[in-house]
């Protein structure tokens, strides 16, 4: 690269790792005031999860048009507007005064959710080329990051008895504030499509290698979810221990997968996206499996561990690659991608705890320790085209 270009994409990757850390930063808050939501609306647990739905629904919705609008205008063009407008359209759902305006403020968010997580991958992959090496895995690391920094600003909002609301004006606007100046940074429109706009206008198909590879992207995050809601719950009830051992269940399985991205990119110069995926789903596998059958908190945590190192690089070597596969529909290959893995995050819950029903907790998380293996199994569908 000339000094020129050179610069240019030190400066993109700057504006993209700060655009994900805005949106981990906003999921984070949010995350951290759903509690506040509740209680302020009165909330059974059954109307809450309606509202929560509205969010997977919006994302799903916004999927459809996310990818293609990328492809036609350019992901620098879709990023900066989308940041904006996620930052902003979760402020209402804390001033909602009712379950039904809830609900349609979080559909809106998952709307502009989906068209900024679509356009800042796809500029993400723009990046990577310019560099001309691995650099998503990192991106991703500073999504964790970000929703760290959400989850600490909000727990610190409501340490001081301040609303719902306010915390998410005082996350989401200066966000927005800083997204309009990075948006001058991105890299200009160089992309295939730029050459054959006719190719980035017309609807991309749906093809077995993105059902595939969307598929392990889906195993991936059924992981991430069942993290999320069943390790304190394991190490609480299964295994008794008390409520702050069992809170470390999730801070370290999310701490491993901060820093498992950060190592990612490194890894995969080193070992290629398919052995890394493989050795990845393997750990992830052997890191739950020795937690569920060796049945001691210790080595229960530290299989938890084991498991976020090991799903820590394996999504974002999902989206590297099918943005990758073809230029000119970069957004839409991700955003289709997108759509099968982030129902992994709804369905996972769901299949663990009715599961549970039948069979008993230790079991149940029995199932993403499969589909670690399975995704083992499969890496070899991210090896890139000649």
């Amino acid at each position: 690269m000339s000094d020129t270009p050179a610069r240019q994409a030190v400066h993109a990757r700057r504006a993209v790792s700060f655009f994900f850390v805005a949106l981990g930063t906003v999921s984070g808050a949010w995350a951290a005031r759903i509690p506040a939501v509740k209680h302020a609306l009165d909330l059974g647990n059954g109307q809450l999860g309606y509202g929560l739905l509205a969010i997977t629904t919006g994302l799903v919705v916004g999927m459809r048009f996310a990818g293609r609008l990328t492809d036609r205008l350019g992901s620098a063009r879709v990023v900066a507007p989308a940041a904006v407008a996620t930052s902003l359209a979760v402020i209402p759902a804390g001033y909602a005064p009712t379950l039904g305006a809830l609900i349609v403020t979080l559909f809106l968010y998952g709307v502009v959710n989906a068209s900024l997580d679509v356009s800042m991958n796809a500029h993400a992959v723009e990046v990577e080329r310019a560099y001309g090496r691995p650099l998503m895995s990192s991106f991703h690391g500073m999504y964790s990051a970000g929703g760290l920094i959400g989850a600490g600003v909000g727990g610190l909002f409501a340490w001081f008895g301040l609303g719902a609301g306010i915390t998410l004006a005082a996350t989401g606007i200066p966000l927005a504030l800083i997204s309009l100046r990075a948006h001058r940074h991105l890299l200009p429109r160089t992309s295939a499509a730029t050459k054959n706009p006719r190719a980035a206008t017309a609807r991309a198909r749906w093809s077995g290698w993105i059902v595939l590879i969307g598929v392990v992207a889906f195993a991936g995050l059924v992981g991430e979810g069942a993290a999320v809601d069943w390790t304190a719950v394991y190490l609480f009830e299964d295994l008794h221990t008390s409520q702050g051992v069992a809170a470390l269940g999730f801070a370290v399985f999310s701490t491993a997968m901060t820093a498992g991205r950060f190592a990612g990119d490194h890894l995969v110069l080193r070992l290629g996206p398919v052995r890394l995926v493989r050795y990845s789903g393997l750990i992830a596998a052997a890191g739950l499996g020795t937690a569920l059958l060796v049945g001691r908190a210790p080595v229960a945590i530290a299989g938890f561990a084991l498991f976020g190192l090991g799903l820590a690089t394996i999504v974002p070597q999902v989206f590297s690659a099918a943005g990758n596969r073809d230029p000119a529909r970069s957004g839409e290959a991700i955003a289709q991608v997108a759509t099968i893995g982030y129902a992994g995050l709804v369905a996972g819950p769901a299949i663990i705890g009715g599961a549970a029903e039948l069979v008993g907790l230790p079991a149940a998380l029995g199932v993403p320790a499969l589909l670690a293996a399975f995704m083992a199994a499969t890496a070899g569908a991210l090896r890139p085209p000649r």
